[in-house]
């Protein structure tokens, strides 16, 4: 993958590890400019807030964990659609969660703002299949 159209990425995960590796293969493939990370829903929703005077720092893809104390994924995501429509309009979800639950992805995959859903650990193929939905 070269030439990526996503310019910035976002990972919302509560465990470091899991974000230390899905940010080395976001990086190794070379999906897209930036990578940040935030460590809670709470802290994600925050950021989003903050970014939108400044377009640049919405990010093209969100990678969001489902299982998170506080703000888990499903808070998270009824929250996001109360962000202004350039965040909405912008960002797209992808759900990255070591969850195959049935009931979960059945529930999730049916929120507008979610184009896929992927079981951890991210995989350079998964992100290949996630750049041919953004093309």
């Amino acid at each position: 993958m070269v030439d990526s159209k996503i310019g910035l990425v976002m990972l919302v995960d509560d465990n470091e590890t899991d974000n230390f590796i899905s940010e080395k293969i976001i990086e190794m493939s070379g999906f897209a400019d930036r990578v940040i990370s935030m460590d809670s829903g709470t802290s994600a929703l925050e950021y989003l807030q903050n970014s939108i005077s400044e377009e640049e720092n919405i990010p093209d893809i969100i990678f969001l964990d489902i299982n998170m104390p506080f703000v888990d994924g499903f808070v998270f995501l009824f929250e996001f659609e109360k962000m202004s429509s350039e965040i909405k309009s912008k960002s797209k979800i992808v759900i990255l969660s070591s969850s195959d639950n049935k009931r979960d992805i059945d529930r999730i995959v049916d929120n507008p703002y979610v184009i896929n859903y992927v079981v951890k650990p991210l995989s350079p193929d998964a992100l290949k299949k996630i750049e041919t939905m953004q093309s």
